[in-house]
């Protein structure tokens, strides 16, 4: 792996998510019934700031968490002066300690802690040709910390590429909302997340496909939640579940 190519995977990223203004919009559209202005935030998977900027856009605070590197010097680029953005350079997860990311240099939007899904993933329709070509070792903490650190949240958005259950092992004190990504290669993963959510006390949830920012339906309860996963077709590739109590 070269430099080069790491560099040129971030600015792909940049272009897809950020580059965008229908992207931005509908992002902003989407989040408003979750934050008003001076709410907290964390965007957990911050990637390239996308959600970031939409929960700024709103007034909120935001604490962004991101692994990687290079998307970390990313993130300082675009969002280090801003006060109302606390930058943390760490994965989340059950525990505090320490972890190996899988990064996948050339879309380092799917890097992932997660072996399964990187094992689910190989072969599976609408993956060909992804590699997870490099590593990183990066601190690991918890939700619960970072609560302890900077506040109770009033929503929490999870984009971590089949780790979200873990992530949300970290949790005991749930905010009034929250969303982790479903990969349908790896649903079962959203699955176990969809669980712990429940024994945290949400339930109603809501799903949305993709990156359409549109809703595939209205708020249902948790069994009904696990059997729309069940039935995600393939063809969607990712979604992301709602919760609020």
């Amino acid at each position: 792996m070269s430099v080069l190519a790491g560099w040129r995977g971030v600015a792909r990223s940049l272009r897809v998510y950020r580059l965008d203004r229908a992207h931005a919009a509908g992002l902003r559209a989407f989040y408003r019934p979750f934050l008003r202005p001076g709410d907290l935030a964390f965007d957990v998977g911050a990637h390239v700031g996308d959600r970031t900027a939409a929960f700024r856009a709103l007034g909120a605070r935001v604490v962004a968490v991101e692994p990687q590197a290079r998307l970390m010097r990313a993130l300082r680029m675009l969002h280090g002066r801003d006060r109302g953005v606390t930058l943390v350079r760490a994965a989340l997860g059950a525990a505090e300690g320490e972890t190996v990311l899988r990064v996948n240099t050339a879309n380092p939007t799917v890097s992932t802690l997660s072996g399964a899904f990187t094992e689910a993933a190989e072969g599976a329709a609408g993956w060909e040709g992804q590699r997870w070509d490099a590593t990183e070792t990066v601190p690991l903490t918890t939700l619960d910390a970072l609560i302890a650190r900077h506040g109770r949240p009033a929503f929490v958005k999870i984009d971590v590429e089949g780790f979200e259950a873990d992530v949300l092992a970290g949790l005991s004190q749930p905010p009034p909302a929250l969303s982790f990504e479903v990969v349908a290669a790896a649903r079962g993963a959203g699955l176990a997340a969809l669980a712990r959510a429940r024994a945290l006390g949400y339930g109603a949830f809501r799903l949305s496909l993709g990156e359409g920012h549109v809703w595939a339906g209205d708020w249902i309860g948790g069994a009904a939640m696990a059997a729309a996963l069940a039935a995600m077709p393939d063809a969607a590739n990712s979604g992301d579940v709602y919760c609020r109590g």
